[in-house]
């Protein structure tokens, strides 16, 4: 089968034929219709994740349709359109059983501990657990723009922040995480607010529900400035991108008890972000992290996609080809794509 590899992190990426997975007793193998391209696989290339064994497939966001079956599934059939959430439990451990299958303590990630979806076929383990079946109404380019950015915001704002109507929520990073809980923050009432440096991902917050937007690029305060708008702070807000600066950013800017909720990957040289505890201990201030969504949680979001309440489809800059994506990919951190990046040919 035809994948995008590379043997070297920051290395080069090259198009190859390898041979095609297996589905095992449990698993499934997927025929890929559509992967999106995510921060997250730029962070694996880079060799931020001490998981990934070389050579490697990246991809982890997808759509397709079920080619072959494990002898143990029960709940899906050869030929199904399915997707998955990035983060696969095992459906045994203590977390799975609590219903927490996104803090698995035997998790599999495809394109992170296995190889992934930029390929023409990837495999996925204990399908029963994991596969999601995609409506009718949803393309697999729009479902597959879910499995990570779309389900971590939702539930990152639906259930770890528990959104109401009226509420001032401020998003700090306006790519595929951001603009996906901008739109889901907007559908459930919310004021948004949306922080980024490009102003085309401010101009598409703005389109899709963002009240007020803020260029970080020429604001000297962003906190103050978001206080300012919201008469005292904001109820909840989200670290999208995963920095020193807008993790300190976010909680800075909430007001007295106020939630923080972190949700783009802090790695590098911003894995241990300085907080500002004073502001927390002193307005109670919680914080909070948000790491995908299981599977079994995607029913209430798949219905308000169908019934047009979210439209992730809107999010979607531009379809590429997986050639193409070897030179997208290592440009992520440029953060020149408007909206999500979803490769569509194999």
């Amino acid at each position: 089968m035809k994948a995008l590899v590379y043997d070297t992190f920051q290395g080069p990426l090259e198009i190859r034929n390898i041979p095609e997975p297996e589905a095992g007793d449990h698993g499934v193998i997927i025929k890929v219709h559509a992967t999106g391209l995510c921060r997250s696989d730029w962070h694996g290339w880079m060799g931020h994740d001490p998981g990934i064994i070389l050579p490697h497939v990246p991809g982890h966001e997808l759509a397709g349709t079920i080619a072959s079956i494990g002898s143990e599934v029960k709940n899906f059939s050869v030929g199904d359109r399915v997707t998955t959430p990035f983060v696969c439990g095992c459906g045994n451990c203590p977390q799975c059983i609590s219903g927490n299958h996104q803090v698995c303590d035997h998790q599999s990630q495809p394109g992170f501990t296995h190889w992934g979806s930029f390929a023409e076929y990837v495999k996925l383990d204990f399908a029963d657990t994991n596969l999601v079946k995609i409506p009718d109404e949803i393309s697999s380019v729009t479902a597959a723009t879910l499995g990570c950015r779309f389900i971590t915001s939702f539930r990152a704002v639906v259930e770890q922040a528990q959104v109401t109507g009226g509420q001032y929520v401020a998003v700090h990073g306006c790519g595929g995480v951001g603009l996906s809980a901008i739109m889901i923050a907007a559908a459930l009432g919310a004021q948004v607010i949306a922080v980024d440096i490009n102003e085309n991902n401010l101009a598409i917050a703005k389109e899709i529900g963002a009240f007020e937007t803020i260029n970080a690029a020429s604001a000297s305060d962003i906190p103050e400035k978001i206080r300012s708008i919201t008469n005292g702070g904001a109820h909840v807000s989200l670290d999208a991108l995963g920095s020193q600066e807008t993790c300190f950013n976010s909680i800075a800017s909430l007001r007295k008890r106020g939630k923080h909720i972190q949700v783009g990957l802090v790695t590098g040289n911003h894995i241990h972000p300085k907080v500002p505890m004073d502001r927390v201990i002193a307005d109670e201030l919680e914080i909070i992290g948000s790491h995908g969504m299981q599977a079994y949680k995607y029913p209430q979001m798949l219905e308000m996609i169908c019934n047009g309440k979210l439209q992730p489809q809107k999010l979607i800059g531009r379809t590429i080809s997986l050639e193409e994506a070897t030179k997208v990919l290592p440009a992520m951190d440029q953060f020149k794509n408007d909206g999500v990046v979803v490769i569509d040919s194999f």
